[in-house]
């Protein structure tokens, strides 16, 4: 028996900047999905060091070898998006316990909003267990070395953004 239905998962988050433990859940839930959206969130509530479409050209360049994934801007209400993309599945990754209880309650309040759709919670690689695009950006900021946490793409990004921020 073979489904028709293509199963659509989300993946949201700010991507500020996307490290290398997005792209390690990136790639695992391409492999668990038919099609994983990307959704790049226009960060409403934060203050970003990368402008959306900024965020948007770096995802996309990094998706680019994964040919079910999609990468989407949105604002507004994950539920929205997710029901106008047909999502069935939410993905988030929990590094840390700390984590986990944010993520918790997320997902209950996503189950209200849209009972028809699961959160999948998954966990990076052991080696970008402790990676965020916070440390990422607090350690770029202060001249040191990221490469072992962002693509190099990524790590020339954010020398060009912290030089350009000197040069103002």
């Amino acid at each position: 028996m073979t489904s028709v239905t293509v199963l659509t998962a989300v993946y949201p988050g700010t991507f500020d900047p996307m490290t290398l433990g997005h792209e390690d859940l990136m790639r695992r839930a391409s492999r668990l999905f038919e099609r994983l959206i990307i959704a790049v969130a226009a960060g409403h509530h934060k203050r970003t060091m990368f402008s959306i479409e900024e965020r948007l050209e770096i995802a996309t360049e990094l998706a680019s070898r994964y040919p079910n994934v999609e990468v989407i801007p949105f604002r507004g209400l994950l539920r929205d998006f997710v029901v106008q993309h047909d999502g069935k599945v939410v993905v988030r990754g929990l590094r840390a316990v700390s984590d986990f209880e944010y993520e918790f309650q997320m997902a209950g309040m996503n189950r209200k909003l849209m009972p028809e759709v699961e959160t999948v919670f998954l966990t990076p690689s052991d080696q970008f267990q402790f990676i965020s695009g916070t440390f990422v950006r607090e350690i770029a900021t202060l001249g040191g070395d990221v490469s072992q946490f962002v693509s190099p793409s990524v790590r020339e990004r954010l020398a060009e953004r912290i030089s350009k921020g000197r040069a103002e």
